[in-house]
């Protein structure tokens, strides 16, 4: 009967557990053809406000957050500082370091980043990957991260991304990225 029920539950998750299921399924080639063109020099580039969540691994929110951003490029090399108010009362400062290659890809950096991260542009989106070292008072843990970010026709960024541990998801991101007003 054990036999029976493992193979039940093997037939029914495998398929979801496929990198070619759901968020994991998307391709940049799929978003080729859309618009407005995401060029990260100059959508992330002045000051910009983010807000977001994150979700834990059982799907509710474990915590909420606005940051200020600011982007800077020289030539093909560019940073991104960011400065986050969580809704617990902590704070977090961060710096991307951007270095843009050929047709599109370009490489990132940051303090808590493992080796370098990967990205590419096309069309309206934009798809990085990287290792992430979470901080002591976060687990220490190290995750493996695909962002995913949609330029809207109003000049809004979506971004969505997937935090992953020995494969299996452990957390969700959701935030707005948009010029600052003023």
């Amino acid at each position: 009967m054990k036999l029976v029920l493992l193979l039940l539950v093997a037939v029914l998750v495998l398929p979801l557990w496929r990198p070619g299921f759901g968020f994991r399924a998307q391709r940049l080639a799929h978003y080729a053809d859309t618009g407005p063109a995401f060029d990260i020099q100059e959508r992330l580039s002045g000051t910009l406000i983010s807000e977001g969540m994150i979700y834990g691994p059982r799907g509710r929110v474990v915590s909420r957050f606005v940051a200020r951003m600011n982007g800077e490029w020289d030539g093909a090399t560019g940073t991104l500082s960011e400065d986050f108010a969580y809704a617990n009362g902590s704070t977090q400062a961060r710096k991307w370091y951007l270095t843009m290659g050929e047709d599109g890809h370009f490489t990132a950096t940051a303090d808590d980043i493992i080796g370098e991260g990967k990205g590419q542009q096309m069309g309206a989106t934009v798809r990085l990957t990287y290792r992430i070292r979470l901080s002591e008072d976060a687990g220490g843990h190290v995750l493996d991260v695909t962002d995913w970010m949609y330029l809207m026709d109003n000049g809004t960024i979506l971004n969505r991304s997937e935090m992953r541990k020995f494969g299996i998801k452990v957390a969700e991101l959701i935030a707005t990225m948009r010029p600052a007003e003023g």
